[in-house]
């Protein structure tokens, strides 16, 4: 079994009773010898130390190296058990399908987990595992799971050591299989911390960077003074001549916001049938009511609907239903052919429509001020999407929303006005505004509209929701344009005449294609000058089960004005049936807010993350980075706080690597030789 430290012989100068450690630390039984020069045992030393570092390296990378393995039940966020092998190496848990470690299934870093034993219910052994997903693993049978709470002790005090091979690894000393270079890069995006950066200095395994180890004749004060002193030489900058080249691989600790995987998603059926809803006698007895107050063409903005036609969940949570086939304009962005590149956003923007409610309903009307904030994971490219939306205005009700993926190389801005008209017999609910796609190593902006939803059947008939309106995506620069008209059923309409879509795809004045089908179905694209046909889009089983997996906030880490947290009784009154309560908690919620109102009396509201354009009215998120990603600089994307940030390396300028004053001074480390991490920029 592979021990966290190795004994070594005792360098040059030692008697044969001294003791040396890998992690440099001497026991000496009695005094040193000084027949030969120090300069000679500094020599010796660091060749002892190599050599260890090298076995050490030789051992981890070796596949017979398994602290333990073994078939455990696993289960994470969904709550279901699988049983999968589980290899135990120092520092990490590899997962596998099979024992013969073909069929790889994921990689657990131990060096941020916590180990826990839990009761079980049945008759067995279980333990627990969080890892930074905050996945749990278990096993089920008494001694085994002893067994494997002691090696994951024993694998959690190895994690450091295994963090030493990253940078070796990365130059090409360790095997470079497949298996390796994924362990690689989880391991290069952990952060070490301070006291790691002590026990731990990388620096060791290079060869002109071992002057500030325990047989060096300079202290750590002096070794840190020096690092100083040489900043100020170069102009207040650290050079790599100064030791910086190992800073790319070193970082603070990413203060990123924890996310986890949602839930089981409410999904409504293709075709009418989820778009009607029966009403009960009570309900029409609310609706009566609530017509009374109303008149033909009356904004609906201001009127208190009753919550059982409500959707239990946020409007700035609805408007995210777009980016679960993100990857389409990750997929976008990499077509050459910008006709290519219209279909596809084509393709994503019907995406976003076919997850619907079961029934008739209607998401909150968001509070001012209220934000929402998720992402999806893109397992092709490793990377993830942002979304964060906030509510910035409450009359009229306006919903700024901002998006970004920087390493696929996209971002959408948009705000939206919600309108309600009434009609007599239907009522619509327009959103009004735009949504701006950029593209962004193309410099290419398409400006995308919405379409409007329309209740019908109130007074007489089946109350039917259906989507209504024309739609248009423009690209300025390369002058393609596309235009979608989302049909409403005909009155002596059969049901093949439900959410019925039809469109055009033009370049100037040039007609290139035409579009029609069913928004929650088929979409067929038929090319003008070659007459192929092709299926744009289409929401199959096997498509809906390539959705990007939602990323959220839990509960308890939410701010008190995150949606979810915020709605959270209203919706617990909903999911239970109790109108009632439902609509008790949602006076309160609201009577807060005209409570607010009154009490900013003529004082505007400033929004967190968003600033209205003066010269355009635009509202802009205040931290938007539209900068191409730069794969020699940025590391990665992430958000803490409602801020989407990109964590960085150093510039590197034509000289080598650079670091300002300021960011040196913010950043030292008390240890023997100067190691510093990469800055995180906010956008």
């Amino acid at each position: 079994m592979l021990q966290s430290t190795m004994l070594l012989a005792p360098p040059s100068g030692f008697h044969n009773d001294c003791i040396y450690i890998h992690d440099s630390l001497f026991i000496c039984l009695s005094t040193i010898s000084f027949e030969i020069s120090f300069q000679v045992q500094k020599k010796n030393y660091r060749q002892e130390k190599k050599r260890a570092a090298k076995e050490l390296f030789s051992a981890l990378k070796d596949p017979s190296v398994v602290i333990m393995s073994n078939w455990l039940k696993i289960r994470g966020t969904l709550k279901s058990w699988t049983k999968l092998w589980c290899a135990l190496k120092p520092g990490v848990l590899l997962i596998y399908k099979t024992p013969s470690s073909e069929h790889w299934v994921g990689t657990i870093l131990l060096n941020a987990c916590k180990l826990i034993e839990r009761p079980s219910k049945k008759d067995g052994f279980c333990f627990k595992l969080y890892h930074p997903l905050d996945k749990s693993i278990w096993a089920m049978k008494v001694r085994p799971g002893r067994c494997w709470m002691d090696a994951l002790e024993l694998a959690l005090s190895c994690s450091s050591l295994y963090k030493l091979t990253a940078k070796t690894c990365k130059d090409g000393d360790l095997s470079s299989s497949s298996e390796s270079s994924h362990i690689l890069q989880l391991l290069q995006s952990t952060a070490l911390n301070d006291q790691e950066l002590l026990q731990l200095n990388d620096s060791m395994l290079e060869n002109n960077h071992m002057e500030n180890d325990g047989l060096s004749d300079k202290s750590e004060r002096e070794a840190h003074d020096d690092s100083d002193n040489a900043a100020n030489e170069n102009g207040g900058r650290l050079t790599e001549e100064s030791d910086m080249d190992q800073s790319d691989d070193l970082s603070p600790c990413l203060q990123a916001t924890a996310y986890v995987e949602q839930g089981q998603e409410e999904m409504g059926e293709p075709g009418e049938a989820s778009q009607v809803e029966t009403v009960s006698e009570e309900n029409k007895g609310l609706i009566w009511t609530l017509l009374k107050q109303l008149r033909p063409g009356m904004d609906l903005s201001k009127v208190v609907l009753p919550t059982f036609i409500l959707e239990p969940r946020s409007f700035l949570d609805k408007l995210s239903d777009y980016y679960y086939h993100a990857n389409f304009l990750s997929q976008a962005v990499a077509e050459e052919n910008p006709y290519c590149r219209m279909k596809q956003i084509l393709r994503w923007y019907l995406s976003g429509f076919y997850k619907k409610p079961k029934g008739l309903k209607k998401p909150y009307n968001p509070i001012l001020g209220e934000t929402f904030r998720c992402c999806w994971l893109h397992p092709q490219t490793d990377s993830c999407t942002f979304y964060l939306a906030e509510q910035v205005s409450h009359h009229p009700p306006i919903s700024a929303f901002f998006v970004s993926n920087r390493k696929d190389g996209f971002c959408i801005s948009g705000s939206i006005l919600a309108k309600s008209k009434f009609y007599g017999n239907s009522l619509s609910a327009i959103l009004d505004g735009k949504a701006k796609l950029l593209l962004l190593g193309r410099d290419e902006e398409y400006v995308i509209t919405m379409p409007y939803a329309h209740c019908k059947g109130i007074l007489y008939g089946t109350m039917t929701l259906e989507l209504g309106g024309k739609v248009t995506i423009e690209c300025e620069k390369t002058k393609y344009f596309a235009e979608l008209e989302f049909k409403l059923k005909p009155f002596l309409g059969s049901s093949c005449n439900v959410n019925q879509i039809s469109g055009k795809i033009r370049m100037g004045e040039d007609l290139l294609a035409t579009i029609d089908g069913h928004w929650d179905g088929e979409v067929l694209l038929h090319e003008k000058k070659t007459g192929h046909q092709e299926m744009l889009w289409k929401p199959t089983a096997e498509v809906r089960k390539q959705r990007l997996r939602r990323q959220v906030v839990q509960l308890d880490q939410q701010g008190p004005f995150e949606s979810e947290r915020l709605w959270q009784h209203v919706t617990s009154a909903i999911t239970t049936k109790d109108q009632n309560k439902a609509t008790q908690e949602k006076f309160v919620l609201e009577e807060a807010q005209r409570q607010e109102a009154r009490e900013r009396g003529d004082r505007p509201w400033r929004p967190h993350f968003f600033t209205q354009n003066p010269d355009t009215n635009e509202w802009q998120y205040k931290y938007a980075d539209t900068k191409p990603w730069d794969p020699e600089c940025c590391l990665i994307q992430f958000e803490k706080d409602g801020i989407i940030q990109t964590k960085e390396r150093c510039r590197r300028q034509h000289n080598g690597f650079t670091y300002s004053q300021n960011w040196t001074s913010q950043q030292k480390v008390s240890c023997s030789c100067s190691t510093h991490g990469n800055t995180t920029k906010k956008l």
